[in-house]
């Protein structure tokens, strides 16, 4: 067994979004490994299972947000990381704000510290600013949850040390969860995740599914997710006209007796970090149709073998792989029986293995 660490995993919190509950999971992995994990969040809210002992930044925030309280969750931040003596810190935030990243990395975080990002999309993970980012972190440990975001970030601000370790999966409590028991009368399509356009695109989703002939096949859409669009996107779906072939179900907590009981998923990103819709969608055996999106997509579906892949932005391409999964059979069938087992390579056991690989490789 490798030496027992005493690990701070830092998240923006423990609900509502892919690097939120991979942070969770990541708690659950490295305890199991036998580390000592602290969990301090930035905001409130917990909404999946962890390990470890909750310190709750975000409880201080909602009682007051200041820029003066901002300075105190920072002093009191740091006080908590000497009180506790930890070996490493595990950087799961966005890193956006210039003023507030420099103060962290220069004063902050005075232990080693793996800095993970989550987006392929710059401008969710790092400042505005190219040569502070360069001056911050190239000599940071970084790892990105898609090999396209470690080429391109290795590259873009010269770092030295950075991998790619994927969100790891508990398939088996998917698949658990799935067996819950859900009505549906009804054959669908899914999407499920935020109901936001800028990220996730679903005008292209929608279009599409309006180009296609599933509607005409008496195959509706069932999109499931809350967020900053969703009164936008139920409008836009009258404005098609496709009022009795869409269904909105809001944000489900258990969305995996749908998905299980989907004809397929579909995921029309404008962008992505390593979207974890897919691994889950394809334990279940249900196949995938995504676009190819920056980044993720590419490196879980092998085309018209788990799943089809289509150019990101044509609502035809879209709608013609809609298409062959209803009407090409053989294809469809052959996508369905590789799913499950396509996705294997990134069950938590395997990542768990590659978390405790890098830790030996640190040397504390």
């Amino acid at each position: 067994m490798s030496k027992r660490l005493k690990i701070c995993i830092v998240a923006s919190s423990l609900a509502k979004g892919g690097a939120e509950r991979s942070s969770a999971l990541l708690s659950q992995m490295l305890s199991d490994i036998g580390h000592d994990i602290h969990i301090v969040t930035v905001l409130s809210g917990v909404a999946y299972p962890f390990s470890g002992v909750h310190f709750n930044l975000g409880a201080l925030k909602d009682s007051k947000d200041s820029f003066l309280s901002r300075v105190n969750r920072l002093l009191i931040f740091k006080k908590y990381l000497i009180a506790n003596k930890f070996d490493i810190i595990i950087d799961n935030r966005s890193r956006i704000q210039a003023y507030r990243e420099f103060l962290i990395t220069k004063f902050i975080y005075t232990i080693p510290t793996i800095y993970v990002l989550h987006n392929y999309k710059t401008s969710k993970v790092f400042t505005k600013y190219t040569w502070l980012n360069k001056i911050l972190y190239k000599d940071k440990v970084m790892t990105a949850v898609s090999k396209a975001a470690t080429k391109k970030f290795r590259k873009k601000f010269k770092l030295k040390d950075i991998r790619t370790i994927y969100n790891g999966f508990d398939f088996d409590e998917i698949n658990n969860k799935a067996l819950e028991g859900v009505a549906l009368e009804n054959d669908f399509i899914i999407f499920y995740g935020r109901i936001d356009d800028e990220h996730k695109n679903l005008k292209l989703l929608l279009d599409s599914y309006k180009l296609s002939k599933l509607s005409k096949e008496g195959v509706k859409l069932l999109i499931l997710g809350n967020g900053p669009d969703y009164d936008a996107i139920v409008q836009y779906s009258k404005d098609l006209k496709l009022e009795n072939h869409i269904v909105f179900k809001g944000f489900i907590a258990n969305p995996y007796p749908f998905v299980k009981n989907a004809r397929f998923m579909v995921l029309s990103s404008r962008f992505e970090g390593f979207p974890m819709v897919i691994p889950e969608t394809l334990s279940l055996g249900v196949p995938v149709i995504s676009v190819d999106c920056k980044s993720g997509p590419k490196e879980v579906i092998k085309n018209e073998v788990n799943g089809l892949l289509v150019e990101n932005f044509d609502k035809n391409a879209l709608s013609e792989a809609m298409n062959s999964f209803i009407f090409d059979q053989p294809l469809y069938q052959n996508c369905k029986e590789n799913a499950k087992k396509s996705v294997l390579h990134l069950e938590v056991q395997v990542i768990k293995e590659e978390w405790k690989q890098l830790l030996i490789d640190l040397k504390l």
